[in-house]
């Protein structure tokens, strides 16, 4: 829907949204857990909160209407013979590779670390309920400052926003090794979210610069599905890691996870694809 000049704060307007659940999130989840219960049935109702918090953003959603296209363009007719572009041929086109790995990279990190942060701070004697407030500094700084991150990403360019979102979520990760107060998890965990915002919506904004509208669904569609699947899988190694190895090894073999596409991205010869 966006000019490429300003398409990344078109996607941060979009990410924005998500912001709200930074603010939901331990004004539900807290009081549930700061008694100091860890029974099946406190759980239990955690995930159940949960459950009832995304009953009422499938209300929310089935209200939306999405605005038929009003030209040939917007229809995505620019395409040859209207035929769909196989990924593969999505993924020859420069530039395309290097942002696929970043978003995919920045992703699967942040999700991982999150996931296990509760889990750290646990393990090292804070109380359940302490983890909620982390955990929201951490979605803040992914969605709290997006909009500004979309208009940063727009001015100084995808690959200079795009490395140094990596930069920081790499840092961030490794700062885990030896960060043991809330306070300090908690900057380290708004670090992470601010790293992958930069990183994802600058590699998204490079991913739909490569494409026409009618390509940009399946490329970007492609690009969250294997972000997920990475994430899923780094959750599960990284648990392993955590649980064999301890903290040190997790923070640090995350964050070099986060610098491979850097290195990749540094090195690639296709760091502005055409504008579409």
């Amino acid at each position: 829907m966006y000019p490429p000049a300003h398409r990344a704060r078109g996607i941060a307007i979009v990410v924005f949204g998500s912001v709200f659940g930074a603010i939901l999130g331990p004004a539900v989840f807290s009081p549930l857990f700061n008694h100091g219960s860890t029974g099946t049935g406190t759980l239990a109702i955690g995930w159940l909160a949960g459950g009832a918090i995304m009953l009422v953003g499938l209300g929310v959603v089935s209200r939306v209407r999405l605005p038929r296209p009003t030209s040939r363009h917007e229809a995505g007719d620019e395409t040859s013979g209207g035929t769909e572009t196989p990924i593969a041929e999505l993924l020859r086109r420069p530039g395309v590779v290097p942002a696929l790995a970043a978003a995919v990279a920045s992703f699967a990190v942040m999700v991982a670390v999150m996931n296990l942060t509760g889990h750290v701070l646990v393990s090292r004697g804070h109380e359940r309920h302490e983890v909620f407030p982390v955990i929201s500094a951490h979605i803040v700084g992914m969605f709290g400052l997006v909009l500004v991150v979309g208009q940063i990403i727009d001015r100084i360019g995808r690959p200079i926003a795009l490395m140094g979102g990596l930069l920081l979520v790499a840092l961030s990760c490794a700062s885990l090794a030896w960060v043991v107060s809330i306070p300090a998890t908690s900057v380290a965990l708004f670090g992470l979210g601010l790293g992958w915002s930069f990183s994802f919506v600058a590699a998204t904004a490079q991913l739909s610069d490569a494409t026409v509208p009618a390509e940009r669904g399946r490329m970007l569609g492609f690009s969250d599905a294997l972000s997920a699947g990475s994430g899923a899988v780094l959750a599960l190694v990284g648990g392993y890691t955590l649980s064999t190895a301890g903290v040190a090894a997790l923070g640090v073999g995350t964050a070099a996870i986060a610098l491979v596409p850097v290195s990749y991205y540094a090195a690639s010869a296709a760091l502005r694809p055409a504008q579409t």
